[in-house]
């Protein structure tokens, strides 16, 4: 067949027919340039202003020019050339693992905020048999990054030699902690209140008539879990009059993640538990599988709270009520941290705490036969 000639001065088809913007209409034809009225309406700005950054002009914003920009990402076009800047640096992202979908949720908001910066981030993820935190960190040291955001990582046990954070220091690398306080470590961290988290759990649960009531928690050598043991049991104390000798038997320590979760229902639901706090909500949704075996249903016969408020986590069945992690505003906090200390400005080394918000859905209600209660 026959080549079409091509228009005098049109540029030639990108190879494939792609080039990174919308799929091409039937027939091969190129798919048409960016609307400016588009690009306009999803990123909120005018159109004259989205003409200025997509033709490189000064005397716009810096968060205006990203929503530009990330608008064009989102329908699909690509940027114009004079647009794609030069990466300022590495980033190094070390995080446990990916499987529960609150480590992800971190890891978005953390690289979109150090590319709005103009920073490269680099994802490094723990998992059995892999690479140790230190082997990590020590391959992102030889590439010279800038920086490097620890997300729940060993500074969080309390059993863990803080000496290897004092070293990193020593070799002039910035760094930042999410989730975890180490008194030993000289670093900025970002925390969420989990003693907060653990009250204001509770303290629905007592609202709604719950009497007995139990946590199902990580394993104690890490600090957010011995702070919601705290906060637990001063908070049992406070409504119920429960001494905090007599809440150990309602603390359960386990294995984090779901299975983990349904090992310490079955010993609380033993202790006759109507209401089950979790620390992270895949704990949560084991502690409801627990309840299920036992022919009992949820919220009916046992309530159950959760802590993160993951992705996804309202479409549970039932929906699960939690206590949020704030994660866009830690994130954003931790990230901004770092940058200060790469660019030589650091900020007082100290514990940013954040607070939690308790998000109420359909895993908890009144106990059978008990009626709510009024709390000062």
């Amino acid at each position: 067949m026959p080549r079409r000639p091509r228009r005098r001065g049109a540029p030639p088809p990108p190879p494939g027919g792609g080039g990174g913007g919308p799929p091409p209409p039937r027939g091969g034809a190129a798919p048409p340039p960016p609307r400016l009225a588009d690009i306009a309406a999803q990123s909120g700005v005018s159109e004259a202003t989205v003409s200025r950054v997509l033709n490189g002009k000064a005397g716009v914003a810096g968060a205006t020019r990203h929503k530009v920009l990330a608008a064009l990402d989102v329908l699909g076009y690509e940027r114009p050339v004079r647009l794609k800047r030069r990466s300022a640096g590495l980033v190094g992202l070390v995080v446990p693992e990916l499987t529960n979908p609150i480590f992800p949720a971190f890891a978005q908001v953390v690289e979109q905020v150090l590319a709005g910066h103009g920073y490269t981030p680099v994802l490094c993820t723990q998992m059995p048999g892999g690479a140790t935190e230190d082997e990590l960190v020590e391959q992102l040291v030889e590439r010279g990054v800038a920086g490097i955001v620890f997300l729940s990582g060993l500074h969080a046990d309390a059993s863990a030699d803080p000496a290897r954070y004092a070293r990193l220091s020593a070799r002039g690398v910035p760094y930042v902690l999410i989730n975890g306080y180490n008194e030993h470590i000289d670093a900025n961290f970002v925390s969420p209140d989990d003693r907060a988290a653990a009250r204001m759990a509770v303290r629905h649960l007592v609202e709604l008539g719950h009497e007995r009531i139990g946590l199902a928690i990580g394993p104690t050598r890490y600090v957010p879990s011995r702070r919601k043991a705290e906060g637990f049991a001063a908070e049992l104390y406070e409504l119920l009059g429960i001494e905090r000798a007599d809440a150990e038997r309602f603390i359960r320590p386990t294995l984090f993640g779901v299975e983990g979760g349904h090992a310490a229902a079955d010993i609380l639901l033993r202790e006759g538990c109507t209401g089950i706090v979790c620390a992270s909500d895949l704990m949560a949704l084991g502690v409801i599988r627990a309840v299920r075996a036992r022919g009992l249903e949820v919220p009916d016969d046992v309530s159950v709270v959760g802590f993160d408020d993951s992705p996804l986590i309202a479409f549970t069945s039932p929906p699960l009520s939690t206590v949020r992690q704030p994660v866009q505003a830690m994130a954003t906090a931790a990230v901004g941290a770092l940058l200060e200390e790469i660019e030589g400005n650091p900020v007082q080394r100290t514990e940013f705490v954040f607070q939690p918000e308790l998000v109420v859905r359909g895993s908890t209600a009144q106990p059978p036969g008990r009626e709510p209660q009024v709390l000062s």
